[in-house]
């Protein structure tokens, strides 16, 4: 690309709030995807100018600290890690990031206590948090937020109801006081020039990462979504009302059925008082953490979790993390200018 390029100036104006507060060349943040967001994945990312984030996930303190640490000898550029709220070392977990000093934490998987979010920053990291509907965002800056990320319905993995373009239409002309990044059924340039131009500072993609060299998933993970189309990435359903299940976005496959019958059976436990509500609720949910690491490391694309967002049929390739990244900020720029023709 040419540095005179009138779309790359409107691109670096639209996102350099994402820029600053990423302190990345390119204000592209990687979604943190269990198994596949690890050392490998994360530095190619931000080596490259994007933002690479660890996926904490059910990682406890030791291991979260072996992985933060390989992953400072394999980058010397900013990265963050993800953390979810609801880990039972949740303040163990912080301290790792603080003792070793990670710029930016993530904070997930439901709301972050306005406590946690104070001693991250005065321990030196910047926070970033999910916000699904304009009230939380509110809430969220006021506690302290460094910026925000919406997510949409057209994600991989766990996912909202509210479609991306709506959660867009619906935070970003309100919220101005953090960067926001949005998140959800992005795979090209186009759709983050559109998101930046309605006020986004910059985007997050996790599907579109997948398939790069540098990620480890395992080579029949990656086929399953260079096979797939936006159509076989469907949400899990609910059966029972009474066990709340946050939807999964996955490719359907036995995995998939196998989750229903697993919600079966274990509802029909509770109604027979062989466990209680809560027991039964964390039987269900831990079937995926399982599911998604046979399909990730070990292959199994059959019985496995297939967590993919709805843009994995524009996953044609595997590619260099470099090359991914390049092309979507070669699409954003051409989408910018009105002197340059349409990238491929």
């Amino acid at each position: 690309m040419t540095n005179n390029s009138k779309g790359e100036a409107k691109l670096d104006a639209l996102w350099a709030r994402g820029q600053e507060v990423l302190g990345t060349r390119y204000a592209i943040m990687c979604g943190a995807m269990s198994w596949v967001s690890e050392r490998n994945l994360v530095a190619a990312i931000s080596n490259a100018g994007g933002f690479g984030v660890i996926a904490c996930g059910s990682m406890m303190p030791d291991m979260l600290d072996g992985e933060i640490a390989a992953t400072q000898k394999l980058t010397s550029k900013p990265f963050g890690v993800n953390l979810i709220t609801m880990h039972p070392e949740l303040e163990a977990l912080i301290d790792v990031c603080l003792a070793r000093k990670v710029s930016h934490v993530v904070l997930a998987g439901g709301l972050p206590k306005g406590a946690d979010i104070k001693r991250l920053k005065e321990g030196g990291a910047k926070v970033i948090a999910f916000a699904p509907a304009l009230a939380l965002a509110k809430r969220m800056v006021k506690n302290g937020v460094d910026a925000l990320v919406i997510e949409g319905a057209e994600a991989g993995g766990h996912i909202g109801p509210v479609a991306t373009s709506v959660l867009a239409q619906e935070i970003l002309p309100i919220i101005k006081d953090v960067p926001v990044f949005v998140a959800g059924g992005i795979g090209r340039g186009e759709a983050m020039a559109m998101y930046l131009e309605m006020g986004a500072a910059g985007v997050q993609l996790g599907t579109r990462f997948v398939c790069a060299t540098e990620s480890i998933a395992h080579e029949n993970f990656k086929k399953a979504f260079i096979r797939a189309n936006a159509r076989d990435a469907i949400p899990t359903v609910q059966i029972d009302p009474q066990f709340p299940v946050i939807p999964v976005r996955a490719l359907v496959n036995d995995g998939t059925k196998e989750f229903m019958e697993t919600q079966r059976r274990v509802v029909a436990k509770y109604h027979a008082g062989e466990v209680d509500q809560t027991e039964a609720q964390l039987e269900i949910e831990q079937f995926w953490a399982g599911a998604l690491r046979r399909a990730v490391i070990d292959g199994d694309v059959t019985g496995g979790s297939l967590m993919a967002g709805q843009i994995v049929g524009m996953v044609k390739s595997e590619q260099p993390t470099s090359e991914i990244i390049a092309e979507l900020v070669g699409q954003a720029a051409s989408a910018l200018d009105p002197d340059r023709g349409p990238a491929d």
